[in-house]
């Protein structure tokens, strides 16, 4: 039996609760995280080679391209540590409610959009 159910195609008209930008944010922190790991690890190798690839490293991590690269892999890490404990409060069985989830939701949210602020002050100035 074929079921005729509407498809709705354009994203773009989808609007998603916060809890579940909130869930979808941590999952792409996730893997972003994986990425960013290569990066830090790579640099880690590199200066413990020897101090020609200490300074190699040191003179890369000066440019602006490096710091955005620090900046997002601190934001990412950010955002995972307290989507983290968010979910582990859940866990507890805390903010399982509609509105309680929703609200945690947004301040997380918004707490990450503050420190990713603050880590971008902290890195650049």
């Amino acid at each position: 039996m074929k079921k005729q159910r509407p498809i709705n195609l354009d994203l773009s008209t989808i609007s998603l609760p916060a809890t579940a930008k909130a869930s979808i944010l941590h999952r792409v922190t996730g893997v972003a995280m994986f990425f960013a790991l290569l990066f830090v690890i790579w640099a880690w190798a590199t200066s413990l080679q020897s101090a020609e690839g200490f300074d190699y490293v040191k003179s890369l991590l000066n440019s602006h391209l490096a710091k955005f690269i620090a900046w997002g892999t601190i934001t990412v890490l950010i955002y995972h540590l307290i989507g983290g404990i968010r979910h582990l409060i859940m866990d507890m069985g805390h903010w399982e409610e509609l509105d309680s989830g929703n609200l945690s939701a947004k301040i997380t949210i918004g707490l990450w959009i503050v420190l990713a602020v603050l880590a971008g002050v902290w890195l650049w100035f």
